[in-house]
């Protein structure tokens, strides 16, 4: 996604980029709302996609009657809720419904405000483009969600973890997309004189690209409740490395479908973005250093660091929503960091 630089003398981009860090902002909400709602198994409660007149929620005895009935017929209620009541069933649709109003708002928040940037022609012409498929993701973002819950309604009882994954992901390349356009929009400041060497550049990208693995690998913890069993830490079912990652067959199965295997990858991931950010923090103490653009570093590592022990926390205690939630939108933080570090590096001239 290519946008232009923007001169510290003509800063016009002040109210563009604040607007994209709010949208930025309300996507990390919706990310957090969205793992409430499946925390709580809320994400199933609403069986029909209604683009525009779901957004009014139901307003009568019947209307309320109605979204039960409906909701009655899925295996999840059958299954699992049978003892709700209709009061009981309000408590997770509201969630869902509130899940989806959100969305809805994030793209108002993003078109109303594109518009009246275009009206007053504060939008430079190649950045148009790249605002325009902000919102096409933030719109597709919106299909994976109906997609993924479509999976739970027939014959699961939860959504897939393959859809609930495509889900997170494409929520994240959003995210992570507001970020480096808004930070790509920073004015530049002719007094500053940087040198980024093109091998560091290419290092954080690559922790960038671990850390979004990590997320996704996250995802299938959550789609498959792998955080509600192995409460334990650094042993796993007692050993380090357990017997029983590959018991099914073929064997790629175990690396999305086995709970264990699931788990313990996830846990190798987070060894692995440990051990290459601490080698990234060694040897960029000297070279570049951390002064200027690179006093991302320290913080980064920093929040790696408290993802880590929020993550362990997250499992020994058995998946508490609040830390749960902590722990995903962290992840989230953690890695909009290390965009918006690539992004100011890729202001500077090579």
């Amino acid at each position: 996604m290519t946008v232009p630089h923007v001169k510290a003398a003509d800063d016009r981009m002040r109210p563009v980029r604040i607007w994209l860090y709010v949208v930025a902002a309300l996507v990390l909400l919706m990310v957090v709302v969205g793992g409430m709602t499946r925390l709580t198994e809320s994400g199933l409660s609403i069986v029909s996609w209604k683009p525009l007149s779901g957004t009014i929620p139901p307003l009568s005895l019947a209307d309320w009657q109605a979204e039960f009935e409906a909701y009655k017929l899925i295996p999840q209620y059958t299954l699992q809720h049978h003892w709700m009541s209709l009061e009981d069933f309000k408590l997770i649709f509201w969630w869902e419904w509130g899940h989806r109003f959100l969305g809805r708002f994030i793209g108002l928040a993003f078109f109303v405000p594109f518009v009246v940037f275009l009206v007053q022609k504060r939008l430079t012409r190649p950045l148009v483009p790249s605002l325009a498929i902000l919102f096409v993701l933030g719109g597709f973002q919106g299909f994976l969600g109906w997609w993924m819950v479509s999976s739970g309604l027939s014959e699961r009882t939860e959504v897939s973890q393959y859809r609930l994954a495509a889900h997170l992901g494409a929520a994240c390349l959003l995210f992570l997309a507001l970020i480096w356009v808004a930070r790509s929009l920073v004015p530049e400041r002719p007094d500053r004189r940087e040198s980024v060497p093109t091998g560091w550049r290419w290092a954080v990208a690559s922790l960038g690209i671990l850390l979004y693995l990590q997320l996704i690998a996250g995802a299938f913890v959550a789609g498959l409740d792998a955080g509600f069993a192995y409460n334990t830490w650094p042993l796993i079912d007692g050993s380090f490395i357990p017997k029983g990652l590959s018991v099914m067959q073929p064997f790629w199965k175990n690396l999305f479908e086995n709970a264990l295997t699931v788990q313990f990858n996830h846990r190798m991931i987070a060894y692995l973005i440990a051990a290459y950010a601490a080698v990234l923090f060694w040897f960029g103490r000297k070279n570049p250093g951390f002064a200027g653009v690179n006093g991302w570093m320290p913080r980064i590592a920093l929040l790696i660091g408290l993802q880590i022990l929020l993550g362990i926390a997250t499992l020994v205690s058995v998946v508490p929503i609040s830390l749960a939630i902590g722990h995903q939108a962290l992840a989230f933080m953690l890695i909009g960091s290390v965009t918006a570090y690539s992004a100011d590096m890729a202001r500077i001239p090579r």
